[in-house]
């Protein structure tokens, strides 16, 4: 995913704009091809960051829900996805969640900073209190997993053939080394952006991967026992570890701050997807586009993330008649943005190996290797992002992110087949901007500039 990010960046660099995904897909295609392909990233980014708006939400309500397994609170009607009482109390504070986050996209632009500082400081505290705080809790109650457990212990509890058992694994360390293209999405709002911006993808990346890697290793020796964790019936299961390894009250205070930090998460998803969804409609491509991709007063796509709000809202009451339809839908999330990260490098390797000469990211010889490398990783992951969970596949169990995905590529399809080239992404258009991602001067020192 490093890698990727690398690749990202390059493209960022040379056309930092709003909604960029769908542009770098476009412009990495080539003038023949940069119409459907936008079209098709186009409807898959939108699809992804705003279903992610709404499994963000109901992930925040999990831990919160979470306390009444730890304090043995009556539930009426049990604790469980089959109680529809149950779903509903879900469903209610995810919605409560929702509109807290946009709440706050709707504050004034000089904010943003100081959520966005406020967030990272908040996920940083949770992490250096996991770091430091759990391995002590750990240690004076149930103990540590032994190195042997944790290298080389393996589970098989979906039922499907060893080897791809732990493929499956990526299904959750890769899903959390994605969206780190945000950056890109807000970069007409970046100061700087052809380096900011970029920058930006590199560094978030990096940073989630390496912290990333030291949680998990963390988690793996202070987990409980596997038939501990099996019996663990919370909804978040680490905020019953928590209460192991800590106490209970201890236990209210980090999902105090895990639901801080993920309504902070949240809140700039919305961020980063109304500037996409607003990139989108602006170009036309969206229903109501001249109203969606309209900017108020000071420049922000305001109705952009009313839209969001609104496709959040009604994804959300889903959980409402059933739990798997929802599950189902949300799913589906990480896979269209996966299919990017892995359709944009095979289009660099393809179509315009030799372009966006002006970027400040520019991989030089690694070029190749990387877009190689990036496109069979990302391959990888999709197919584990659309595989089925436990085999043999039923219909409870079957993913449906393999339907959910191709039904949004057949719509894209359609809309680029209905909609006409003078109303979005026009070949003068696509021209422009690969010129203007390739315009160098070469002094005569031999350095390179960008033209104004």
């Amino acid at each position: 995913m490093f890698i990727t990010a690398a690749v990202l960046a390059e493209i960022c660099s040379a056309l930092p704009l709003s909604g960029s995904i769908y542009i770098w897909a476009a412009e990495s295609a080539g003038p023949k091809y940069a119409r459907f392909f936008g079209f098709l990233v186009a409807w898959w980014a939108c699809t992804a960051w705003m279903t992610f708006t709404a499994s963000n939400c109901q992930t925040t309500a999990n831990y919160i829900v979470s306390q009444l397994a730890i304090w043995d609170i009556y539930f009426p009607g049990g604790v469980g996805n089959d109680n529809i009482q149950w779903r509903a109390l879900i469903w209610a504070i995810s919605e409560g969640m929702l509109l807290l986050s946009v709440a706050m996209n709707y504050l004034p632009p000089r904010v943003y900073s100081t959520v966005f500082k406020f967030g990272v400081f908040i996920i940083m505290l949770d992490f250096f209190l996991c770091l430091i705080w759990l391995p002590i809790g750990v240690s004076k109650t149930y103990g540590f997993r032994t190195a042997k457990e944790v290298f080389t212990t393996t589970y098989n509890g979906t039922g499907a053939p060893p080897a791809w058992n732990w493929i499956l694994s990526y299904l959750f360390t890769a899903g959390t080394l994605t969206g780190f293209d945000a950056s890109g999405h807000i970069a007409e709002e970046t100061q700087n952006a052809s380096i900011v911006a970029a920058k930006g993808i590199l560094s978030s990346a990096i940073a989630t991967g390496l912290l990333g890697f030291v949680t998990t290793i963390l988690f793996l020796f202070c987990t409980p026992d596997l038939d501990t964790v099996f019996a663990l019936d919370a909804p978040q299961p680490f905020v019953q570890i928590y209460a192991l390894a800590l106490g209970q009250k201890a236990s209210i205070f980090m999902t105090i701050i895990a639901v801080i930090g993920l309504i902070m998460n949240t809140t700039v998803a919305i961020i980063a997807s109304s500037r996409l969804v607003y990139a989108v409609a602006r170009d036309g491509v969206l229903p109501l586009s001249g109203w969606i991709g309209a900017v108020d007063s000071k420049g922000q796509p305001r109705n952009a993330v009313t839209i969001i709000y609104i496709f959040a809202a009604l994804l959300l009451c889903t959980i409402l008649p059933s739990q798997v339809a929802f599950t189902s839908l949300v799913s589906a999330g990480g896979v269209p943005t996966i299919a990017a990260y892995a359709l944009i490098p095979l289009l660099r390797l393809v179509c315009t190996p030799s372009n966006f000469q002006a970027s400040h990211f520019r991989l030089g010889k690694w070029a190749k290797p990387f877009y190689v490398c990036a496109f069979v990783f990302n391959l990888l992951v999709f197919a584990v992002d659309i595989s089925p969970f436990y085999f043999p596949v039923t219909a409870e169990s079957f993913n449906f992110a393999v339907v959910i995905f191709g039904a949004v590529s057949i719509f894209a399809v359609v809309t680029y087949w209905i909609f006409p080239e003078h109303q979005w992404l026009r070949r003068e258009q696509i021209m422009k901007a690969l010129e203007n991602t390739d315009n160098l001067v070469t002094n005569a020192s031999g350095d390179v500039d960008e033209e104004d």
